[in-house]
């Protein structure tokens, strides 16, 4: 059987009620250059009465809140991008598929329905970097829907993205008011003094390949137990999964032992700016994270036993309130959010605390969340979760080429 999925309705969604028409400045972190790309990924749901009807109609109601989203991006005569609240609305694609979840394996790995086809597609007049979100909505003949979510980094990060779009799914649920009150306040982050330009960034033209693997609950709870049984302390699986990648990518990609490797996540510091945001910076849905780098030579990580490999990242965790507090008066020589794209560098992203898997529009939360990777030249791995019921890790990479790629797969199976 050949599945297809056809897009029967395209609309631009706009608010439901008037919204302010000004003109918004982003923050520095908003700004930096390499946000201003898609975020793109599916949400697949079990059960649903008329999806696409009621989560249309909950969008228009949730961007009264957030209106930003309605709006455009523009770059300013300063040379800044901004957004113009014109309340022209989101895009938003409504959709059949002529199978049932199960038929495509409710799209665990690997996908039977290509991505692009679940994935909203603006229509030729609209520059997709100019609108801050886009939604999919694909039913499908058990009754179960998937959300295709494309949303551009530069107006919100994770945890903001996700906050959107849990309250449209109150609104679906019909609540009068989100949970949260959205908080916009771009003004509250810090603005350090930039540093002179430098030469503009190199991006390499490596030829990643995809690979999506599965990491137990048990492998991670021994070495999260082996870690504790050390040092006293207690480390995430966050910490477990990164450590792992980092180390099997390393033996992989087998660079001179003398070569430094990096590993690089973005980190929440929505908790250390508490004296200019709201508490604990609930609310705020802006960019609000700052780069935490791990270096260390080629050989030391390729050779250690997991559990140190876990200490050097832990030790960089530790030390983000040290980095943020330098940042926000200007005590830095070098920009911490310009970023290099090498190949011995890899960039990590955390799904599984975004909030995306409790995200319910009136028929339960996802059993399945699927992110994909940012830019073809960025050696990403993004954790996420299995599809429910199962547990553990599921990662997503995009981070070695292919006479690399067995290599690092058969590292992945060891632990």
């Amino acid at each position: 059987m050949a599945f297809s999925v056809t897009r029967t309705a395209l609309s631009l969604v706009g608010p439901c009620e008037p919204t302010p028409s000004d003109t918004l400045y982003l923050s520095i972190i908003d700004r930096v250059p390499g946000l201003r790309h898609m975020v793109r990924s599916l949400h697949v749901f079990k059960h649903g009465q008329e999806p696409a009807k009621v989560i249309k109609a909950a969008l228009s109601k949730a961007l009264v809140k957030y209106y930003p989203f309605a709006g455009r991006f523009i770059n300013s005569e300063h040379g800044d991008v901004r957004i113009a609240c014109t309340g022209e609305g989101a895009w938003f694609v409504e959709a059949t598929a002529n199978c049932s979840l199960e038929d495509v394996k409710y799209l665990d790995h690997p996908l039977m329905i290509s991505n692009d086809k679940l994935l909203p597609e603006p229509s030729l007049e609209l520059d997709p970097l100019d609108l801050p979100v886009m939604m999919q909505v694909t039913e499908f003949t058990c009754g179960g829907f998937v959300v295709g979510l494309i949303s551009v980094h530069t107006i919100a990060d994770g945890l903001g993205s996700a906050q959107f779009v849990d309250a449209i799914g109150e609104f679906a649920r019909n609540l009068a008011k989100p949970t949260v009150d959205p908080v916009w306040s771009r003004e509250l982050i810090p603005n350090p003094p930039k540093l002179p330009s430098g030469p503009p960034p190199v991006f390499p033209s490596l030829k990643l390949l995809y690979s999506t693997m599965d990491i137990s609950l048990d492998r991670i709870n021994r070495v999260k137990a082996e870690y504790f049984d050390q040092t006293g302390q207690r480390c995430s699986a966050f910490d477990v999964s990164i450590a792992k990648t980092w180390q099997a990518r390393t033996r992989a990609i087998n660079l001179d032992p003398d070569i430094d490797v990096h590993v690089c996540f973005f980190a929440s510091i929505r908790h250390l700016l508490h004296q200019v945001l709201p508490a604990e910076g609930v609310g705020y849905y802006g960019n609000c994270f700052h780069p935490v780098t791990v270096t260390a030579p080629s050989g030391k990580v390729a050779s250690a036993e997991l559990v140190e490999v876990v200490k050097m990242i832990r030790a960089a965790k530790a030390r983000l309130p040290a980095y943020v507090a330098k940042w926000v008066v200007g005590d830095f020589k070098e920009d911490p959010y310009e970023l290099s794209f090498t190949y011995n560098s890899l960039f990590v992203s955390d799904w599984t605390r975004l909030g995306f898997l409790e995200v319910d529009y009136g028929w339960g939360m996802p059993i399945h969340v699927i992110p994909f990777a940012y830019y073809a030249f960025m050696a990403v791995a993004i954790i996420g979760a299995p599809p429910k019921p199962n547990k553990g890790a599921r990662l997503m990479t995009q981070c070695v080429e292919k006479e690399h790629l067995e290599a690092f797969q058969d590292e992945m199976k060891t632990f």
